[in-house]
């Protein structure tokens, strides 16, 4: 299978909670092709690709990136950081959400770019990105495999992270990978603040083992955390590490058509959590009857 092909089915797999057959997933996309960065907020923009996303935040101290997708990817953020007017020499911090190579071998590109970037992980994602993918305890093999960028800075659990009059709270959800983040911040949509979420993942791979069997020992248990955090987190903007998850094209189209907080969706953020839980509890029951 491909990078590009297992993006796309990993993304449309936790959406739909289904399986997409092989004409179907031709017919998607590249997950890495070219669109065109835009504004969310006062502040927040979306500089990733098609669907492997990743978040600039313009403070008056430098800039903020979350994640850079795969290599393709990392160098179409810094493209699209130009394309809007800033200088991605001038990024000071960069934050992950988790280690799989769809979002972080593109961070090699921006370390380049910007040498001087405090790169945050967790612990656990950390070791993996610092091994270049290398250690995943599912995605085998070198086209999993991406240039290796080292942690500056270990996160813990609430941990937050604040440049220029930004602060953002690292969460750490566990269960798609032993490490991953979700970041909570808050951001100016429409004139009103608004609390935005980045969700990491929830996604239950196709071939993760749960409960007796574990594809890592203790996943089974993250999920479950990972889920009753979920739930109780502020999620006003919501934004996550695949397009797909939020619907990212549709809101687009509406942010075009004037809707200025067509990214103000707390309810789709209730019913996305709602839908990847009941996925969850489903897959755990199919290898737990």
């Amino acid at each position: 299978m491909s990078r590009t092909a297992f993006g796309i089915l990993g993304a449309v797999a936790i959406s739909a909670a289904a399986f997409v057959s092989g004409q179907a997933l031709a017919a998607e996309p590249a997950a890495n092709a070219p669109f065109p960065p835009f504004k969310i907020g006062e502040g927040l923009y979306y500089v990733g690709a098609s669907d492997y996303a990743s978040y600039l935040i313009v403070t008056k101290a430098g800039l903020i990136v979350i994640d850079g997708g795969d290599a393709p990817t990392g160098h179409q953020v810094v493209g699209n950081i130009r394309a809007l007017g800033f200088d991605p020499a001038n990024i000071r911090i960069l934050l992950n959400s988790h280690e799989h190579f769809d979002h972080a071998a593109g961070l090699a590109e921006l370390k380049r770019v910007a040498p001087g970037a405090t790169f945050y992980a967790s612990a656990a994602d950390g070791k993996i990105i610092d091994a270049g993918g290398r250690g995943d305890p599912f995605l085998k093999g070198e086209r999993f495999y991406y240039e290796p960028v080292k942690p500056d800075v270990i996160l813990k659990d609430g941990q937050t992270v604040s440049l220029g009059g930004w602060t953002l709270t690292a969460h750490l959800t566990p269960g798609h990978t032993p490490g991953c983040t979700t970041w909570t911040f808050a951001v100016t949509v429409a004139g009103k603040v608004r609390q935005a979420l980045d969700h990491c993942s929830s996604t239950v791979l196709p071939g993760y083992k749960l409960g007796k069997t574990e594809t890592y020992l203790g996943q089974t248990a993250d999920y479950e955390k990972s889920f009753a955090t979920w739930k109780t987190l502020p999620c006003e903007v919501f934004i996550t590490s695949h397009g797909q998850f939020f619907d990212m094209k549709a809101k687009k189209a509406k942010l075009d058509a004037g809707q200025a907080d067509a990214f103000v969706d707390p309810q789709g953020c209730k019913a996305f959590y709602a839908k990847a839980e009941a996925a969850f509890r489903a897959e755990l029951k199919k290898q737990n009857p």
